[in-house]
């Protein structure tokens, strides 16, 4: 296996020679052909573009011939670069690419059918084909076998990066089986039950597995994927390059599976999208390619997130709904709500070295009965116990919320009893552990001590939802008492307050009524002294005699000269306390209205001359 530096080595020759700009693009074609800078490039660009000639004894390559004359002379003359090869075409050019072929062998029950296209075709394009050749309508096809992730029919193949040969399967789901002795005893094998005994090279350990015949390898059942019935022998080991090290073969993580049988169907397991252990089960973390948590997480709740799309990706997304936050916040969802809303915790424990974990997450823990079971009835917090740090975190935790009797017997139990179920009841003065199950277990067990502890709490929710009732009954009796209290103290406030803003009411219009009075008495006595004296009965002047009704029946007279106009009877009226803004000045014959006349004309001119009688009305 090529080092680090090596590497970089070949990638930058690998795209100085391609073209391809795209680092991941590069790195995905490279790790295609194992690192091997002849088979990539040879995989990419056709012999006849041109030639390219390594300074690795004298071999020469194929492809294209990039950068300017000077720079390849440069390159030429400096056999030490740390590039493996040289361009030899003194030219900046960009030859036309030649389509590169591909060969697909394609597998439908029991017929083969072999489709070569260019890489510029669709996946469309082969389901064309197909339709022709099995008579079957391409919207009802379903093309496996891909590499890569989602592929639809409008995805070009030369975006997929495929090798030249390519074995592909059809499934057709919404068409009936045919009808044939074929199908009934393809109905037989998938009924039966079969024994994989799986040996694990490097640990020199063997595990005995059983499935039923419909137990699927991606969208491939075992009934059909050339099995040997009853007992079907596999071994795992790492697969190790001839090219290799033996220091390089130790650090390889990539998994082989061999089978026992004549035809090739699990010779390599990735072949189907899934790795040998999420398909049968072995225990070896050698198998994984990332942890369900990390470890020393600093939140609790981050490293429940990255649980939870690890166990999705795993084992799909038919789980339990794990409680997203810290151990503390579970318990607070389950039991510190009104007792009816009150639930089980149930926590599980995962250790991805336990043989037992992945027949007990896919085949229990993912079943559908057990997932709704657990939905409706239990909050379910998980935690990874593969790591140590993570394992002495949790029994912190389990010591400080349920006791060291509890935390003893969880550090007790051997890698290969997990993984664990612990079911956890609330009680008034602690936290109460009704069940610890092991993962050597069945579904229907497991159902049966899900529903004997829900029994259990069951019988103790009732009790706290009676206790709770009468507590809310006493407490109701007294929120009633209180609010009729204070009910009654609003009312009597509320009537004080108004009494006080009545009082307050009458002393403003008070105030504003004895404001008014005097203002008038001021304007009365500052117009009675600004009148002109009453002339006497003897004077020698024209004098008019006025007579004054006012509206109580009362009777005033007074003398003016008739050469005084009409403003001074105004004001005297005024000074009497009838302002003529308010009262309006009458007289007799004719009836007419004086206040609407001139007030500054003289008495003899308004003919109030020599006497006449007025009286006063209010205005409207």
């Amino acid at each position: 296996m090529a080092s680090n530096t090596d590497r970089e080595v070949i990638l930058a020759d690998f795209q100085a020679c391609t073209g391809i700009e795209n680092i991941d693009e590069a790195i995905t074609l490279l790790e295609q052909n194992n690192w091997d800078l002849v088979a990539a490039i040879n995989g990419v660009i056709p012999q006849e573009n041109g030639i390219l000639q390594s300074e690795y004894g004298g071999e020469t390559l194929h492809g294209p011939a990039y950068g300017p004359a000077s720079h390849s002379a440069a390159a030429s003359s400096a056999p030490s670069s740390s590039s493996a090869f040289r361009h030899v075409v003194p030219s900046r050019q960009i030859v036309e690419r030649q389509p590169r072929m591909l060969d697909f062998r394609v597998e439908y029950r029991d017929r083969n059918v072999d489709v070569v296209l260019e890489d510029s075709s669709t996946v469309g394009d082969i389901k064309h084909i197909l339709e022709n050749e099995l008579q079957i309508p391409a919207s009802k096809m379903l093309l496996k076998g891909w590499k890569t992730g989602d592929v639809d029919d409008s995805t070009v193949l030369k975006t997929l990066h495929l090798p030249k040969n390519n074995c592909l399967y059809v499934l057709t789901p919404d068409l009936p089986p045919p009808s044939s002795a074929h199908s009934g005893a393809l109905q037989e094998s998938l009924n039966q039950n079969f024994m994989l005994i799986v040996t694990h090279r490097e640990v020199q350990r063997e595990y005995n597995l059983n499935f039923s015949g419909s137990s699927t390898i991606q969208e491939m059942t075992l009934a059909v994927a050339g099995l040997t019935f009853p007992c079907h022998r596999l071994t795992v080991g790492r697969r190790s390059s001839p090219v290799q090290t033996r220091e390089q073969s130790e650090e390889c993580t990539d998994v082989h599976m061999v089978s026992d049988s004549d035809g090739d169907d699990f010779e390599d397991a990735t072949e189907f999208g899934v790795d040998d252990g999420e398909m049968f089960g072995v225990a070896s973390s050698a198998l994984r390619k990332s942890p369900m948590m990390p470890e020393n997480a600093e939140n609790e709740g981050d490293a429940l997130l990255q649980f939870t799309a690890e166990f999705s990706s795993r084992y799909g997304d038919c789980h339990p709904v794990y409680f997203i936050g810290s151990l503390e916040a579970a318990f607070q969802e389950a039991f510190y709500g009104k007792a009816r809303d009150r639930k089980l915790l149930a926590i599980y424990l995962h250790h991805d070295e336990s043989v037992l974990t992945n027949v007990f997450c896919s085949q229990m823990l993912c079943a559908e009965s057990i997932v709704s079971y657990l939905s409706q009835n239990f909050i379910t917090w998980a935690w990874d116990m593969t790591k140590e740090a993570n394992r002495a975190r949790f029994l912190t935790m389990c010591t400080r919320h349920f006791g060291s009797v509890v935390a003893q017997t969880v550090r007790t139990q051997k890698t290969d009893q997990f993984p664990l179920f612990l079911i956890i009841m609330g009680k008034r003065s602690s936290n109460e552990v009704l069940n610890v199950i092991q993962g050597n277990t069945t579904v229907d067990e497991l159902m049966m001590r899900l529903m004997a502890a829900m029994e259990i709490f069951s019988a103790q929710q009732q009790e706290d939802i009676k206790d709770e009732d009468e507590r809310e009954a006493r407490e109701n009796v007294k929120r009633e008492q209180d609010e009729a209290y204070r009910i009654s103290l609003e009312a009597d406030r509320a009537k004080r307050e108004a009494q006080e803003r009545e009082m307050a009411e009458q002393f403003r219009l008070e105030q504003i009524r004895k404001e008014q009075e005097e203002e008038r008495e001021a304007i009365r006595l500052s117009l009675e002294q600004s009148l002109p004296p009453e002339p006497k009965e003897e004077s020698t002047e024209s004098v008019s005699k006025l007579r004054i009704r006012t509206p109580s029946g009362e009777f005033f007279e007074r003398r003016f000269l008739a050469s005084s106009k009409l403003q001074v009877v105004f004001d005297f009226v005024a000074s009497k306390g009838y302002p003529w803004e308010e009262y309006k000045l009458l007289g007799t014959f004719p009836r007419r209205d004086v206040t609407q006349l001139d007030p500054n004309k003289s008495l003899l001119e308004v003919k109030l001359y020599p006497q006449e009688t007025l009286f006063l009305e209010a205005k409207e």
